[in-house]
Parts: C-alpha cells; structure tokens; sequence
C-alpha cells in the first residue's frame, strides 16, 4: 500500500473519510467541502478514488487495508476526526475505532448494524474518554437521526413509558453495500420490551400510521436498526420498538430492485422518507415528524454537522456514546434545517395506538 502527499502536520479542519468512493462515502466528502473543511479521502485503491473524481477538487487521497494497522495509521495522520463509511461496519468499525484512538482522533460512523454499535460502545468507551474523544457509531440517517429525534422530544422528560419509531420510505434502492450487510447481518434485532433488551418478539408487532404526502396510510413491520442500541443506552424506557414501512422492506428485500438514481447535481436520488416517533409517559404523548429527501443522502449533513461541532468543541461529553450524548439535540436537529423538516406535536391524553401490540 502507498501513501500519497500526506501531511503530518494535524489542521483542525482536515477529517479522514475512510470509504471515501462509496455511495454514502462521495456524499460526505462533497459535505464537507461544502463546509470549508478539509476531507482525505481513503480508500484500498488510489486508482479507485481517483476514478471518484477527488484530485479534480482538490481532495488528497490515501491508501489503507482495514487488516493493516502501519497503513491506517498513515492514513490519518494530520486528521481531527475520521468518519467511517466503509460498511458492513462488523467488518470495519473495530479496526478504524482502534486506529483514532492510537492517533488520538474523533471517530465516527454511519452504521445500521446493531452489533456494530453494540460492540463499541462495550469495547471502547474506557479508551476513548481517556482520549478525551468522542466516538459516535451511528451518526447518520439509520441510528443518530432517530436518537436524536427521541432526545430533542422527550427533553426535559427524565424516562418513558413507550417510545416508538416508525420509519417510512415511499422506496428504497439500495445501495450494493446495503445489500452486502443485509446478507452479513444474520444477528437477531433487539428492543426493549418490559424495560429489558432482548430479541424483537415473532412474529414482528406491525403499526398503521397516516402520514403526509407522497406516504398516506403507511403500514410497518417491527424491523430495529442500530438506533435501538444507541437510544436505550441513555433513556429509561419500559418498551422502545422500531418500524420500517412495508413498502420499504418489499424494496430491500427483491433482488432486481435497481440502485439510486441520480436526479440532480448533488447526486441525490427522487426517494423521500419520514421518521415519525412517539414518545408516552403516562397520559401524556409527543410525537414528532421529520422528513427529507434521500436517506444516504441526508446522512451526509447530519454527520458533518456532528464533525464540525466536534472540532468546535460544541460537545457535552466525550467517550463512546449515542450522539444525543454527545451533542444538545435540539440545537443540533435546527441546524439541519435546510435538509430536514421537523414538526411536533405534544397532546395531554394518550390516543390509542393502531397495530398489533409487541
């Protein structure tokens, strides 16, 4: 492996993206362009980066192997942060984790995979307080997004009865590297139910919502991502479920479903989404309603934005944890307002819950 124009002299602006020419990866450098900080690109191919286009913006780009601890170790050399893009993150994550905290850097990921998560928190929060760093597995739309969502929503609320997420994708072309970790994924989903973690119940509990446009009447199925992992690591809850809307999983789960589609000059494809969450406590509900355009793609200002705020030092804590414990997440979802439209809703008496209960 080679490493290219590397500068050991660390910028606060400069952050390593390792799986850089990824689909999610060429999102995130072009988000932090957009920034005015300073991506590296790093990939297992010179060739393959350049083909992404990077040297033409003035992007650098590193060689590095996951198995090769000397070439991660040059990869970030001068870098502030790394974000993670190269899934499955069972996979990848353990070794970058490792490589920040040797270089005494951020680290964050994209991951939708609850084991991913899991394991970081249990294996790395000890060394990287001691680091006084932050390390943040599942900064992006699957995990941080729904996190940060239930935090922003239960604020001053010390626990809850119930929190529900219900996710809603009018499609989704997934991506190659969804469909490999989908394959490689075969661990059980966990929620919450009696205030224990434990394996999702079967068959899956489903829900009905209706949802504004393009979505209608939505029906899901209880299908957890990594933000069950990252949310009940901070909040006290009796039951915590995760939905995905039906239409969504029919589209993951066919073979000849085609990948995103570009329809404009970011590369952003047509896809909207919808994450409504419902948080009880008692008679009391909140519920809350984000919506956007392009999971992959919004995933992209949500973790810069996480980036910026850690080289600021705009951070409550350090260690290995959710990004709602990192960040204030009120502030933090504001900030995204150019790429997310959040509405919420407070009612005084708990309205029955359509669906089947978990």
């Amino acid at each position: 492996m080679t490493t290219h124009q590397t500068d050991t002299i660390r910028t606060p602006q400069a952050v390593a993206v390792f799986g850089a020419n990824g689909h999610t990866g060429r999102f995130v450098v072009a988000e932090l362009l957009r920034r005015g900080l300073k991506p590296i690109a790093i990939g297992r191919s010179i060739g393959r980066l350049a083909e992404a286009g990077f040297p033409e913006r003035g992007v650098e780009c590193r060689e590095a192997a996951i198995e090769d601890d000397a070439t991660l170790d040059r990869a970030l050399a001068g870098a502030a942060a790394v974000i993670n893009c190269a899934g499955p993150f069972m996979d990848t994550a353990d070794a970058v984790v490792r490589a920040a905290l040797r270089a005494g850097i951020h680290y964050l990921d994209v991951t939708a995979e609850q084991p991913s998560a899991q394991a970081i928190f249990d294996r790395h929060e000890a060394a990287a307080r001691k680091a006084g760093v932050a390390v943040i597995p599942a900064m992006g739309f699957y995990g941080g997004l729904a996190d940060l969502l239930v935090a922003a929503l239960m604020d001053e609320w010390q626990h809850a009865d119930t929190v529900e997420i219900r996710v809603a994708l009018d499609s989704w072309l997934p991506t190659k590297g969804t469909r490999v970790t989908g394959q490689k994924n075969t661990a059980r989903r966990l929620a919450v139910s009696g205030g224990q973690l434990g394996p999702v119940h079967q068959p899956p509990a489903e829900r009905v919502s209706v949802l504004p446009a393009p979505f209608g009447r939505q029906t899901f199925v209880e299908l957890p991502f990594s933000e069950v992992p990252l949310i009940a690591r901070r909040v006290r809850t009796r039951e915590l479920h995760s939905f995905l809307s039906t239409t969504a999983l029919r589209d993951v789960r066919d073979p000849s479903t085609p990948l995103p589609q570009a329809i404009d000059e970011t590369g952003r494809s047509a896809q909207r989404f919808a994450v409504e969450v419902i948080v009880t406590q008692g008679d009391r509900q909140r519920r809350v309603l984000a919506q956007g355009q392009d999971i992959y793609a919004v995933t992209a200002p949500i973790i810069c934005e996480a980036v910026q705020r850690l080289l600021s030092g705009d951070i409550r804590d350090t260690g290995a944890k959710p990004p709602a414990a990192i960040f204030h997440a009120a502030s933090f979802l504001a900030a995204l307002g150019p790429n997310l439209s959040v509405e919420t809703s407070i009612s005084t008496e708990t309205p029955r819950i359509t669906g089947t209960a978990p």
